[in-house]
């Protein structure tokens, strides 16, 4: 049996992550951004501190079929960094083969090694896969006590 290998992408890896991002871009039927600026970003995202993205595999002679984002901020109630992880996605003919749950145990593990005392995450109420990953990686919608806690958001304009 192989064995899954993760690990974190570098700048050379940036057409990879980007190539995996714009597969869950497809995935989600939009229409953009294009792939340039989908590199674009990734290659943004990869010069600074607070963004890292994990890369998996199903074995060492295979490419990677499954990228995340993780994104690092300071949480004042925390007194620690936070880590959100922002995107997850796993190419679907690499689906069900533990690619997904590598990249959440390697995202833990970042958030750890990066002093963070939290993990945040979003998923959509009907991707029941990724809630059940999810929820058996230990992610719970009551992380922050007994209410339950609601993602706002909203576009800006301008």
């Amino acid at each position: 049996m192989s064995e899954v290998r993760t690990w974190r992408a570098e700048p050379a890896d940036a057409e990879t992550v980007a190539r995996l991002l714009c597969g869950f871009r497809d995935h989600l039927r939009r229409s953009g951004p294009s792939d340039n600026a989908v590199l674009a970003g990734v290659e943004r995202l990869m010069e600074g501190l607070d963004a890292e993205f994990l890369l998996a595999c199903s074995d060492e002679d295979s490419p990677p079929s499954a990228v995340c984002q993780l994104r690092f901020r300071f949480a004042v109630w925390e007194a620690s960094p936070d880590c959100w992880l922002e995107d997850l996605f796993v190419l679907e003919g690499a689906r069900r083969s533990g690619l997904g749950a590598a990249l959440v145990a390697a995202a833990l593990q970042r958030a750890a090694e990066r002093g963070c005392r939290r993990i945040e995450l979003d998923t959509a109420e009907d991707n029941l896969p990724a809630l059940a990953l999810y929820e058996r990686m230990g992610f719970s919608t009551n992380s922050k006590g007994s209410a339950r806690t609601l993602l706002l958001g909203r576009r800006v304009e301008g």
